[in-house]
């Protein structure tokens, strides 16, 4: 009988939602650099939605739980379980008030491997693959439009960030979170009025003359696909995170590696 390697593995903190977690992890594996089973890198996906409390309403206010907390549970469990390297497909999850506690948490279990920020790597991506852009528009929920997550570290880049207006922002919500159409609720396959209306969100940010449109929720690549919209950039984080969870993890098993193109 072969002996089993010792447990190394990329972790996904997943359940934020469900569905955005296999999106990552389906974007690893079609990023690796792998011609059979074997040559795929050993990924953990931790998808317990149950335990993470609600994220937009606790940074709305609605709720004093911060799911932080869980978060950072979670992830000292990826690590136990063998995960060195450690991504976390939700932006708005990356907001402070809850990714400082989740880190503290983590780092303080002792664990001496890396957390690969979403939002840090995709602002390091467009400067580099679109160093010409300067204003990005960006797709999100109304958690981390009131955290300012992206402005926080998009700023750093020297990159402006736009918004929709308060009537977009509650369309895109409702696209997300609506129980009856939204696609938290109907991910595979999208409802066909958060298609439409996602398209015409993403329109408005044309309008506000973006040079390029970030899907900054997880589920957004969910109903928007492609690497354009009406001939501006459309930039997928979840597809960053995969390749930059490559790099941390084996970086000579990364298909298409930005940095050196």
């Amino acid at each position: 009988m072969t002996a089993l390697t010792s447990p190394n593995c990329i972790g996904v903190l997943g359940g934020l939602g469900p569905y955005a977690g296999l999106d990552l992890v389906h974007k690893i594996f079609d990023c690796t650099n792998a011609s059979i089973d074997q040559e795929h890198l050993p990924v953990l996906l931790y998808s317990f939605p149950n335990d993470i409390p609600p994220r937009v309403e606790f940074l709305l206010g609605k709720t004093d739980i911060n799911p932080g907390y869980a978060m950072g549970e979670l992830m000292v469990r990826l690590a136990e379980a063998g995960a060195s390297v450690i991504g976390m497909p939700c932006n708005t999850a990356h907001s402070a008030p809850m990714l400082d506690v989740a880190l503290d948490i983590l780092y303080k279990s002792g664990f001496k491997g890396q957390f690969v920020h979403m939002i840090t790597e995709t602002a390091n991506y467009i400067k580099t693959v679109y160093p010409t852009v300067k204003n990005v528009g960006v797709l999100c929920t109304q958690g981390a439009y009131r955290s300012k997550v992206f402005d926080m570290h998009f700023n750093t880049y020297g990159l402006n960030v736009l918004y929709l207006d308060d009537d977009g922002r509650s369309h895109l919500q409702n696209d997300i979170s609506n129980p009856n159409y939204g696609i938290k609720a109907f991910s595979s396959p999208v409802t066909d009025i958060v298609t439409h209306d996602v398209e015409l969100q993403a329109k408005h940010l044309t309008e506000q003359k973006a040079d390029l449109i970030l899907m900054g929720c997880t589920e957004i690549p969910l109903a928007l696909s492609g690497t354009d919209f009406q001939g501006i950039p459309l930039l997928d984080p979840t597809k960053v995170l995969a390749e930059s969870l490559i790099r941390a993890f084996d970086p000579a098993k990364l298909k298409h590696d930005y940095l050196k193109e």
